[in-house]
């Protein structure tokens, strides 16, 4: 079965639950990585399955920004992994925060 592509995202389409120990990411990305699922993974759970979600377009205010979102992550530190299963970037996420993280420009 294949994904279908979401739109983009209006203000307040995300729900995000925070609590002691769960956190948030907001990856935040260039435009040409629309599309894209971006993997991460629990730093201290090597082996673990990982968990993905999808770059869209997110319209705030005035600006459009692309970012991929990842609600309800268990506190610690994550690594963000490229296409090519090499790691790319590192989020520490804090319980009760969202965190932001931007993709690293080439």
């Amino acid at each position: 079965m294949s994904e279908v592509a979401g739109g983009p995202s209006g203000p307040g389409t995300v729900v995000m639950e925070l609590g002691a120990d769960i956190g948030a990411l907001i990856l935040f990305t260039a435009a040409d990585l629309d599309g894209r699922e971006i993997e991460i993974s629990r730093d201290d759970a090597p082996g673990a399955p990982r968990t993905h979600s999808q770059v869209r377009q997110r319209h705030i205010a005035t600006v459009t920004k692309y970012a991929a979102v990842y609600p309800g992550l268990r506190a610690g530190r994550y690594t963000i992994w490229t296409v090519e299963n090499s790691p790319a970037a590192t989020a520490v996420i804090t319980g009760g925060q969202v965190t932001r993280c931007r993709w690293p420009e080439h």
